[in-house]
């Protein structure tokens, strides 16, 4: 019996949570991996750009919640996403044809795209901060559970609840759905093998008759689409904060180079080993300790190796030792 309560309280509080987090992480890694592929530059406004298009899906929420429009058990975030992916595809095609463009069709060195993006990064920032405050703001309604802690109980006996909330379960269901539509377009459409071909090589594919300007286009719509998602799932599932989603860059990008800068797969599995590693490292054992150890052998402390202040330490940490020891990341992309 103290097993399963081990192992409850281990999914709740580890394996649901960094799950999660790790499908975030992913969505934002996959759209930081598809610039860096195509348009070969490290897009530092990616974190901004997720906080603008959930900024926009919160203040659509807002109004068809003052409508009295709902979804009953579902956030209504999900009604306003369409509406914030709009906006953000909008802002992102109007930044590449005033900004990006010029220094492409320079052939300017990738550092200098960077330092571009850094300062559309501080634009896009102050420009939330400006529309919606810089305080946190909540726009989850709807069911708050698809499993209580206080059910899980009564259906098992167990002494240790397990808790599902539907902003978990939404994020995992989407994401895998996203995820999926991402690679069939890849893989099967004609535009999506246009885009693998540009990012292989752009001379040929410019000989076979691609056009550039199409594929970019295509590409800052897609990133507008994961940017989005991700920024609203993750506003769902904790709260949104504007600084949060600049501070969220650097997971973000530790996921998508430990993956593998330019690796789709690569992305996706990085955006898991931060997650979990981050929760690992930063969740008290405790609970689960004094279920697993013998009577009178339970820890006193809280047996917890870091404080949830320092989590982004964590991806830093394995940010930089993907660097030293394999910098072209686990699936092998393009080297840092």
């Amino acid at each position: 019996m103290d097993l399963l309560n081990a192992l409850v309280a281990f999914a709740n509080f580890v394996l649901i949570p960094a799950t999660a987090y790790g499908a975030q992480l992913a969505l934002g890694a996959l759209g930081v991996t598809l610039i860096y592929g195509i348009l070969r530059f490290s897009n530092f406004a990616h974190g901004d750009t997720m906080a603008f298009g959930t900024m926009v899906t919160i203040l659509v929420t807002w109004w068809l919640q003052s409508m009295g429009v709902t979804l009953g058990p579902l956030p209504t975030a999900l009604l306003a996403l369409p509406a914030g992916i709009a906006a953000t595809a909008a802002l992102l095609l109007a930044t590449d044809r005033m900004v990006y463009r010029f220094y492409r069709q320079q052939r300017a060195k990738p550092v200098i795209l960077v330092i571009v993006s850094m300062g559309v990064m501080f634009i896009l920032n102050g420009l939330v901060r400006f529309i919606i405050g810089p305080d946190d703001q909540r726009f989850a309604d709807g069911e708050r559970f698809i499993v209580s802690a206080g059910t899980f109980r009564q259906m098992t006996g167990l002494a240790e609840g397990l808790a599902i909330r539907t902003t978990q379960g939404i994020t995992i269901v989407t994401a895998l759905i996203v995820v999926a539509a991402l690679f069939w377009f890849l893989t099967y459409t004609r535009t999506g093998k246009s885009m693998r071909a540009f990012s292989d090589n752009e001379d040929l594919a410019l000989l076979s008759g691609i056009n550039p300007e199409r594929v970019v286009a295509i590409t800052w719509v897609i990133v507008a689409v994961l940017a989005t998602v991700a920024g609203v799932l993750y506003g769902l599932d904790k709260t949104f904060k504007p600084f949060t989603y600049f501070q969220l860059l650097l997971p973000i990008f530790a996921a998508a180079i430990v993956g593998g800068l330019g690796s789709p797969l690569g992305a996706i599995a990085g955006g898991f080993l931060i997650a979990f590693s981050e929760v690992t490292v930063t969740y008290a054992w405790k609970k689960v300790l004094t279920y697993l150890a013998p009577e009178g052998l339970e820890p006193e402390g809280l047996v917890q190796l870091l404080s949830t202040d320092y989590k982004f330490a964590v991806s830093f940490v394995i940010l930089v030792i993907v660097l030293l020891f394999r910098p072209t990341g686990l699936f092998r992309g393009k080297s840092v």
